[in-house]
């Protein structure tokens, strides 16, 4: 059974997501919804920048600086 981006079950077949569409329709079944959260993506960078030495932090910028001059914009 192929399985999610988050890992959940997925039906890999037409006949199987028909069989689970009528088990919602009539009841039988729960609709599973996806989660709405975004586990923490946005508390993650301020940690990150707030871990970082300043050296590290300039590091990081030189790094990204360099990779903009070679493109062809």
């Amino acid at each position: 059974m192929p399985r999610g981006p988050n890992g959940e079950k997925k039906l890999g077949d037409t006949v199987g997501v028909a069989v689970q569409v009528a088990k919602i329709a009539t009841g039988e079944e729960e609709e599973k919804l996806p989660s709405k959260r975004r586990n923490g993506g946005l508390v993650g960078g301020s940690k990150r920048a707030a871990a970082l030495t300043p050296e590290r932090r300039s590091e990081i910028a030189r790094g990204g600086q360099e990779g903009r001059r070679g493109s062809s914009r």
